[in-house]
């Protein structure tokens, strides 16, 4: 149990998500188990006392801003409401405990909000997330409540401006410090196509753990696939993409095989894509700038659809990479992205993150998701810096 503690407590520190002194792990075995800084471990095995999981984080995330978040919100607020995709498939909302209300009693106020959501915010301390049954679901609990706040916060920016005290200078500390620069450097690709069944599972690998590594996923959000002599090779539902040995289900592009069951969600999409394009390679990530971008519509005022990530039929573009809307899985997705993604190699989907393809191998996927990303980086910041001087009317 401590190996995985200290396993996940390196790649929160190892990913900037948290800093190392700001981070507390408990863990149920024959007796709690509690690591890191003092003072949030204890409060994590005190919360997990009154829980029926098995392990508690308690980590202050690198970035403020779920703290100014609540700080922007109303008195009257109890949740945070982020619009990205994984918040409404997984967290639904996330609670938050104000630092006034910040007593004796925190573990069990803690505890009483954990009974029904998968992570909370408490103001000043950080983020807190429970796992039922392993250290590793606390740890993408967490990493997903990091990620909804982020994209929630920098949405909101872009919706209202600045509001509060300190925040714009925490802002350009963030823009000039903690956005390491996307590129391939470094990076190798197996030249494909790449037929042998160890040669695919091992570029997979490879490029999953890229794709975490340049920061174009959080928690276990992605896919990543890969076509050949009539079998699609695909990561299997809530893995991790840096640790895809093992991980990879072989299924027959005609789905006569009950392997299927464990694939990703996405293995529909995968398989409409495939046929639509004649790729041989998929690489599907959450990389933040884009999934906020996407969510930016310029009429939203006057536009009647009520559910816009699923059913605006419109086909936006950021640049020349289309967006459109639709659900996961089985849903809209296999439907709206294969029509639209043959013409650029790449499309967007409102919320969720962004599909690139590749004709041969893996290269030119993940190069498109780069691209993707960094002109997402730079509207982003044209858009907050023209909202700034109010040259965005």
């Amino acid at each position: 149990m401590r190996t995985q503690i200290r396993k996940y407590f390196a790649k929160l520190v190892g990913d900037d998500s948290a800093g190392e002194h700001t981070i507390g792990f408990a863990a149920q075995d024959d007796v709690m188990i509690t690591e890191g800084d003092p003072a949030l471990a204890s409060l994590a095995g005190a919360t997990l006392s009154r829980l029926t999981c098995l392990a508690l984080i308690v980590a202050k995330p690198g970035l403020p801003f779920s703290d100014f978040l609540i700080a922007r919100s109303g008195l009257d607020e109890q949740e945070i409401l982020p619009q990205d995709t994984e918040t409404r498939t997984f967290l639904h909302d996330i609670p938050i405990i104000r630092r006034e209300e910040i007593g004796p009693d925190l573990a069990f106020r803690i505890a009483a909000l954990l009974g029904s959501r998968k992570g909370i915010v408490v103001e000043g301390l950080g983020i807190v997330a429970a796992g039922a049954l392993t250290v590793e679901q606390a740890y993408i609990n967490w990493c997903s409540v990091f990620h909804s706040t982020y994209i929630k916060y920098l949405q909101d920016l872009l919706e209202n401006g600045f509001k509060i005290s300190g925040e714009e200078e925490a802002f350009e500390h963030f823009r000039q410090k903690s956005l390491p620069p996307l590129s391939m450097e470094g990076l190798v690709f197996q030249a494909g196509p790449m037929t042998e069944r160890q040669v695919i599972l091992e570029e997979m690998a490879r490029v999953g753990r890229y794709t975490v590594q340049q920061r174009l996923v959080d928690s276990f959000f992605g896919n990543i696939s890969c076509v050949s002599e009539g079998r699609i090779y695909i990561s299997q539902t809530a893995s991790s993409l840096d640790e895809l040995a093992g991980c990879i289900d072989p299924v027959p592009f005609e789905n006569s095989s009950t392997v299927a069951i464990t694939a990703s969600s996405e293995l529909v999409a995968h398989r409409a894509i495939f046929l639509t394009t004649g790729c041989r390679t998929i690489l599907h990530g959450h990389p933040r700038f884009a999934v906020i971008m996407s969510m930016l519509c310029s009429e939203k005022a006057t536009c009647h659809v009520t559910n816009c990530w699923r059913d605006c039929e419109k086909v936006r573009f950021i640049g020349t990479t289309p967006v459109v809307a639709g659900e996961i899985g089985a849903g809209g997705i296999a439907k709206k992205v294969p029509p639209v993604i043959a013409a650029t190699g790449s499309a967007i989907v409102y919320g969720h993150g962004i599909f690139c393809i590749g004709m041969t191998d893996f290269r030119q996927a993940f190069q498109a998701m780069i691209d993707i990303e960094n002109r997402c980086r730079e509207e982003y910041f044209t858009l907050i810096d023209r909202k700034k001087t109010g040259t965005d009317r």
